[in-house]
């Protein structure tokens, strides 16, 4: 059974300056606060060599798991500059919901470097259905199957933030959810 403190933990978004989103990722593991950096592996040139690299895939963002009252006394006592992300309509902190932030951590905790990061605006999935992955690395996403450069995918979207698109899926693996 999960702690009173567990139960009230919330999954805020965070904006931080000058990509330090490692160093806050850090200090808040030093803390003994779980949070989470979308991460993936580039490529590139380093004393002429081609290597790979991981970075994170979305700059200056992290996701924080954390009780309201902890994440106020986090933002007071921090020297490292951290931001809600508001909501445009009620000026409030997005808070992402346990099930989504699940969903997205299954896929773009998985570091590929076939992922694609999209704009998070809701209009660019209307077209597609909502389905659950049934297999493979992305096994319980849940998220929108689309076409993304001619290849089929689960975009797994948290509004007004970020949205990630797998790698190929195939449609074996995937079952249509209804809303």
């Amino acid at each position: 059974m999960e702690s009173k403190s567990e139960e009230n933990k919330v999954w805020y978004a965070l904006r931080v300056t000058y990509n330090r989103e490692l160093k806050v990722k850090s200090d808040l593991e030093a803390r003994g606060i779980d949070s989470f950096v979308p991460m993936q592996y580039k490529r590139m040139v380093r004393e002429g060599r081609m290597i790979k690299k991981l970075v994170p895939s979305v700059h200056n963002l992290i996701f924080v798991n954390i009780e309201p009252a902890r994440m106020a006394e986090y933002k007071a006592s921090t020297a490292l500059p951290v931001r809600y992300i508001m909501n445009q309509e009620t000026h409030k902190p997005i808070i992402v919901p346990e099930r989504q932030m699940k969903s997205f951590i299954a896929v773009a905790g998985t570091h590929d470097e076939q992922l694609i990061y999209l704009d998070p605006n809701p209009g660019d999935f209307s077209q597609g259905d909502r389905v659950r992955i049934l297999g493979g690395p992305f096994e319980g996403a849940e998220g929108i199957f689309v076409r993304v450069k001619g290849d089929r995918r689960v975009v797994v979207n948290i509004p007004g933030i970020v949205a990630v698109a797998t790698t190929f899926i195939h449609p074996s693996l995937i079952e249509r959810i209804n809303q």
